[in-house]
């Protein structure tokens, strides 16, 4: 019987076991660049047991990060990158890049470059309206992806994951809602979803077989008119028919107009209001209980979606969404899922994992107050992590 603490190959890397730490915004990198702060955010889930750890969010280009103190991928950022994947693979874990661009997501403010969209649209984030990039200037974001997966390979990443998710850029596109173009990359299905496949497979030819190569998928926007089940599948296949992944993981939710699906459990709303400044905080204050609507927490609450991709699909999937215990992992490895990843349970305990494995019924002790959310703005972490708990690691 396969269990989650198998061995597993991804691609050309082998991974100790089969749990990978999911992306998330660190909110560690004060100058766009490794601090010590970020490589010990990392190393501490990697000497707690997990297979691969991701760092998010690697930028592909300067107005590609949601704000401008976020990492993007260029020469400078090697060094502190091969130090931060040298202090995983000490702790005998695998490293993985989430490269990206955020697209309507990102801050044209904080960036000081416009943000790029399918169309001409508002953003609320930069207080400004997107720029509608034409073919040619989507050519150029196709070569950022690739030319950010050979930086990652420098280094010293095992694998990249390529952010098709949460209406940023690429998932941007797929949305009927946001893209309406009348060029070959809007209208019918096969057009919105041409921008992901050109990105999947110049990221392929450009790093061969060295490195993995995943991509996280949204199955469902869980916004009226945007990107749901079916067609998601059906970007699926043709991923899976192109070849040029290694594995999906699958996520749902829009970080623009849905985010709380996908990570149900409480909605800090006035967290998220404190975090903010300025028409951002007062607008958080007057609406964001339709912004950030309320989604019961339940384990592995993304199954009964993923399970459509299973069914349809034969390449490796990875499960995301509510995986804290040890019998919700090994339900995962029994639906025939290759991995899962975890995300709010590590930044609770990063030696979850360990513990799991001295003691199967271990409970995590993260609430799902979501109160790590607003976090991102500022400095990443759990409000319920005590500094006096005793660790594995």
């Amino acid at each position: 019987m396969t269990t989650v603490f198998s061995p597993a190959r991804l691609g050309p890397v082998t991974l100790r076991n089969r749990v990978i730490k999911a992306a998330t915004f660190e909110g560690r990198t004060p100058d766009a660049l490794v601090t010590d702060d970020l490589i010990e955010y990392h190393r501490a889930p990697a000497a707690g047991g997990v297979g691969m750890t991701t760092v998010a969010y690697c930028a592909v280009s300067p107005e590609g990060r949601t704000d401008r103190h976020q990492i993007w991928m260029r020469p400078e950022a090697v060094p502190g990158l091969r130090r931060l994947t040298e202090a995983i693979h000490a702790e005998g874990a695998a490293a993985s890049a989430q490269i990206g661009h955020a697209g309507p997501v990102a801050n044209a403010a904080s960036n000081r470059l416009p943000a790029l969209a399918p169309g001409r649209m508002f953003s609320p984030l930069g207080m400004a309206r997107t720029v509608r990039p034409d073919a040619a200037e989507l050519q150029r974001v196709v070569r950022a992806f690739a030319d950010a997966a050979l930086t990652a390979e420098e280094a010293g990443f095992d694998a990249v994951e390529l952010h098709f998710g949460h209406n940023y850029l690429i998932s941007s596109f797929f949305s009927p809602l946001l893209n309406h173009r009348r060029d070959s990359y809007g209208g019918s299905l096969a057009n919105r979803a041409r921008l992901a496949r050109e990105v999947a497979a110049a990221v392929r030819d450009a790093v061969g077989d060295r490195i993995a190569v995943l991509a996280k998928l949204s199955m469902d926007d869980g916004v009226v008119g945007g990107l749901h089940l079916e067609e998601s599948l059906q970007i699926g296949r043709w991923l899976e028919e192109d070849g040029t992944l290694d594995a999906l993981e699958l996520t749902i939710g829009s970080s623009l107009l849905n985010p709380m699906y996908l990570f149900h459990g409480d909605a800090p709303r006035k967290d998220f209001a404190k975090a903010f400044h300025g028409p951002m905080s007062w607008g958080m204050r007057l609406g964001g209980r339709f912004f950030l609507r309320e989604y019961p927490y339940r384990e592995a609450y993304m199954l009964d979606l993923a399970r459509q991709f299973r069914y349809e699909l034969n390449m490796p999937l990875v499960l995301l969404g509510g995986i804290t215990t040890a019998e919700t992992m090994q339900l995962a490895m029994n639906e025939g899922f290759e991995f899962v990843a975890m995300a709010r349970a590590l930044l609770r305990q990063p030696d979850l994992l360990l513990r799991i494995q001295e003691n199967e019924h271990t409970p995590s002790l993260c609430t799902h107050c979501n109160k790590c959310m607003p976090s991102i703005f500022s400095r990443t972490t759990c409000v319920l992590a005590r500094p006096d708990e005793p660790a594995l690691t």
